[in-house]
């Protein structure tokens, strides 16, 4: 394994473990209220917003397919892939460990609530990390196109 696959994987595991870790303390039953968010147990059957959570079962081996599609596409595009590695490393890690849950809990353990002046839905780590993970490719995008332009 060279260099590039174990900080690729380093990315992955530490996300994945991270994660999981926060899980755990909420799953023993930490919970804390405050006046703009609450850090509170929840368990989402779809994905964001609970949005297809009608597929029940299924969501999660739809999940499955998708997150070993995408790291299949990403061995054969070398390139995309180096270009993004941490990007795609974070997503891999936390969407795995989502996938986790589902597994495990038969859905998604969320606990970060935000209740001041709108609610928001309830999210958690990999949820941020997922979201951190695209915003940084959208970045990469951005900068590799001006580059070009002002070629």
């Amino acid at each position: 394994m060279g260099k590039f696959w174990i900080k690729f994987a380093a990315i992955f595991v530490a996300v994945f473990a991270v994660d999981q870790i926060i899980k755990f303390v909420f799953l023993n039953g930490f919970r804390w209220d405050g006046e703009f968010f609450s850090l509170i147990l929840t368990f989402n059957k779809g994905v964001a917003f609970s949005m297809f959570a009608f597929l029940d079962e299924w969501l999660k081996i739809l999940q499955l397919v998708l997150i070993i599609a995408l790291f299949i596409y990403l061995v054969y595009q070398k390139e995309l892939l180096h270009e993004h590695w941490v990007a795609f490393a974070l997503l891999l890690g936390a969407g795995s460990s989502n996938l986790l849950d589902r597994f495990i809990h038969s859905g998604v353990v969320d606990y970060v609530f935000w209740h001041k002046w709108f609610e928001f839905a309830v999210f958690n780590f990999a949820d941020v990390m997922i979201n951190l993970a695209v915003a940084i490719i959208f970045i990469q995008i951005l900068i590799e196109y001006k580059r070009k332009k002002a070629k």
